[in-house]
């Protein structure tokens, strides 16, 4: 019995240390898929067409006369549990859970998501918001803030589509 309550209380201790190194492990992950992206882009034609440069097969191209927001959100121990819920003002447009990424069609304007992501929306074009969930005092806090394709394409593997 004291043999179990000393890998019991060890494995409490271990807990934070592990979320902390999953948390680096996977910013590790992103800045070197960024990294290795970025001589991609600079192979590139100086001047891509539009099209081509908004087009993620994961995603899809924006429909005609509307823009897409891609909501997305790393698999992390920090909050897993907990969903995301995505809101537009009072109105909620989904609930993000851990590894998932949800693709809202908007019209073109201004936005507000959350309480402070503040995006102007333009026809056709493809937006990318990281969601994270940090710990509070008495509950989580959701955390959205602007992100990229090449972000986003570096966890496209580890992430599915939310319904």
């Amino acid at each position: 019995m004291r043999k179990l309550i000393c890998r019991s209380t060890l494995m409490l201790a271990l807990l934070p240390a592990a979320a902390f190194a999953q948390d680096a492990a996977t910013t590790t992950a992103t800045a070197s898929t960024t990294e290795a992206a970025a001589p991609a882009v600079d192979a590139m034609p100086a001047a891509p067409t539009e099209a081509a440069a908004a087009f993620n097969p994961l995603i899809g191209a924006p429909p005609a006369g509307k823009g897409l927001v891609v909501f997305f959100r790393p698999s992390k121990m920090v909050g897993a549990a907990m969903g995301i819920k995505i809101t537009e003002g009072e109105t909620e447009l989904g609930k993000l859970r851990n590894g998932k990424y949800l693709v809202l069609e908007t019209a073109p304007g201004a936005h507000v998501f959350g309480d402070d992501l503040n995006l102007e929306v333009e026809s056709g074009e493809t937006y990318y918001v990281q969601a994270s969930m940090s710990m509070g005092v008495m509950s989580g806090r959701k955390n959205l803030a602007p992100s990229d394709q090449a972000t986003f394409d570096g966890l496209a593997g580890k992430l599915k589509k939310d319904n």
